[in-house]
């Protein structure tokens, strides 16, 4: 596993079992409901047995019996049965759909809750997997594995209750499997969970690199990058497929041994249940109902065991899922308030990887009002730098504060009214172009919307659209160009009206002179807005009040444009490279 990758944490068994334990008792009329039905119909289904052992002991002893009465009973039961079962499977699988639909709910809410931060570093496939692959677990853990368990235990514990009425010498053959049931099963469970989690993890990273090479096909391609993302999908095939086959080991092994298990108590009983017959210990009815018992006691047995594998499988996942809430805060909310909308940075360091630097000692004051373009190659530490006093990084060391305030320190719904940040990775939602836009503002007013739409010089290409902003765009909607997603993104911005804005490149995606014009539209929109500027067109500086150029992690200038190139250091090699000559 890479060593930048941050998995994110897992939850332990203990946390599991009190989460599982809180949900199975949440609504324990419904609960209670579904196992009584399931008990009636275990006892419905007791009782064919004992007619069919006392119509074999009467046929034996030639007494008069009638069997159409008996046949008849028993199909009665048999009817009333299945009637049972219908109508407790439906209870069980209506309450799993409910504690499911709460599951997914609160998983939701735990991954909108986590640190922009700690999604970085963890990447995509771990959280995808979570969301996809756990979840499905989960969800055939919870409809089909726990109902089915209750059914088995409470058919089971039924059926062991009759045998033991019906003799309980009979009982002790019955018993003969469970040393080697008990050893398999111990033998599997103390390995299964820590199995199933390298499997899923493997899965992940294995997601990760797929999702990396979709998303960078082109980078791949003109780096001639082929070979090396190959070769990284072949390891992680390879340990996924090694984790997979360490579970498969573990079932080969354990089924097996369970279904020998089943075959022992039928035997042990009718041959035991032959020997007390003929010694006069039991009667022949007996002997009958007791091992048709044994033989109905291997559907829940089979039931239950089958199904442990399916739960392990979900408590896996559970503590995948469970392990999100585990992620600490990235921010310690406190009650200082900021005095003014005076951003700071003093001395700030940050790193991606512990020991790695990619920010040394930046120290930066911008004035309430202020437009600050920040410069400089590719990889110099422009973006986390941005990052850091849009307040989505907290520093390694030193303070970015707003108004005397650490960024870190102010919820987050205060912070994005102070400082807001737009890259040039845009999302579009599934919905309408509406309530894109309203995303940043959910009580605007179309009138508001609009006037957004036209700051960011996208109300002419929005009025041509079929249904204006009804318009459905996101997946299976209408698909806008990355322009105009970005487009989108800065009219969110513009409705959202954060004093402090950071734009990364935020209008990369689009025509350079259209960007231009977008730029100066902007200005005007947020005349009186702090505003600092990543960018890469030069342009951009020429019109800020102060040109930051960041170098290797540090910013080695700082003035005003015409100072900066006046003083022909690296801001008047950038100009001069890209405009032609100084100005």
């Amino acid at each position: 596993m890479s060593a930048q990758r941050q998995i994110l944490p897992v939850a332990d068994q203990a946390q599991v079992r009190a989460y599982a334990r809180r949900l199975t008792l949440k609504y324990p009329g419904r609960l209670a409901l579904a196992l009584g039905l399931h008990g009636l119909a275990a006892v419905a289904g007791l009782a064919g047995p004992r007619l069919l052992g006392e119509l074999v002991e009467g046929v034996r002893d030639g007494t008069g019996v009638n069997v159409d009465q008996i046949a008849l009973a028993i199909a009665g039961f048999i009817a009333v049965q299945a009637v049972l079962i219908r109508f407790a499977v439906y209870v069980s699988a209506k309450l799993g759909e409910k504690v499911l639909a709460e599951l997914r709910e609160e998983f939701v809410d735990r991954v909108l809750a986590l640190p922009l931060s700690t999604v970085e570093r963890a990447g995509s496939g771990d959280l995808v997997t979570r969301t996809s692959r756990d979840v499905d677990a989960l969800s055939r853990t919870v409809r089909q594995a726990v109902p089915e368990t209750l059914i088995a235990v409470v058919a089971g514990a039924f059926v062991l209750g009759a045998l033991a009425l019906v003799g309980p010498l009979l009982l002790l053959p019955s018993l003969v499997a469970v040393p080697l049931l008990w050893i398999s099963t111990r033998w599997y469970l103390k390995r299964a969970r820590d199995g199933y989690l390298r499997e899923n993890a493997a899965y992940a990273e294995m997601t990760d690199g797929l999702s990396e090479t979709v998303e960078g096909a082109r980078t791949v391609e003109a780096f001639g990058l082929q070979g090396t993302r190959h070769e990284r999908t072949d390891r992680d095939i390879a340990r996924s497929w090694a984790a997979e086959r360490y579970t498969l080991r573990l079932r080969t092994v354990w089924f097996p041994a369970v279904e020998f298990g089943y075959v022992l108590p039928i035997v042990a009983t009718l041959l035991a249940g032959g020997l007390f017959y003929l010694n006069g210990w039991v009667a022949l009815a007996q002997v009958t109902a007791a091992t048709l018992y044994v033989q109905q006691l291997i559907d829940p047995l089979d039931r239950l065991l089958s199904w442990v594998d399916e739960l392990q499988v979900g408590g896996a996942s559970m503590a995948r899922l469970l392990g999100v809430a585990g992620v600490p805060d990235d921010r310690s909310a406190g009650d200082r308030r900021p005095g003014g909308e005076r951003l700071t940075a003093e001395d700030v360091r940050y790193a991606y990887r512990e020991g790695h630097d990619v920010l040394h000692g930046v120290s930066l004051e911008i004035a309430p009002g202020e437009r600050l373009a920040m410069v400089g190659p590719s990889g110099a530490g422009k973006s986390t730098l941005g990052r850091l006093l849009a307040g989505i990084h907290g520093p390694r060391t030193g303070a970015v504060e707003v108004g005397g305030v650490p960024l870190v320190e102010l919820p987050l719904p205060e912070l994005r009214g102070h400082v807001a940040l737009v890259t040039q990775e845009h999302h579009v939602f599934r919905g309408s172009l509406r309530d894109n836009v309203l995303i940043a503002r959910p009580d605007a007013e179309d009138a508001a919307v609009r006037d957004a739409l036209a700051a960011v010089d996208a109300l002419d290409w929005v009025d041509a659209l079929p249904d204006g902003l009804d318009t459905r765009v996101g997946s299976g909607g209408l698909a806008v160009s990355p322009a105009q997603a970005q487009q989108i993104a800065l009219a969110r911005l513009v409705l959202a009206d954060p004093h402090t804005l950071v734009l990364d490149e935020a209008t990369s995606l689009i025509d350079p002179r259209a960007a231009r014009d977008l730029e100066r539209s902007l200005a005007a929109v947020l005349a009186g807005r702090t505003v600092i500027a990543i960018a890469h067109r030069l342009h951009t500086a020429h019109d800020a009040d102060r040109v930051a150029v960041v170098e290797d992690g540090r910013v080695s200038e700082l003035g005003s444009h015409e100072e900066l190139v006046a003083a022909r250091g690296a801001y008047a090699a950038l100009w001069e490279s890209w405009h032609g000559t100084p100005r």
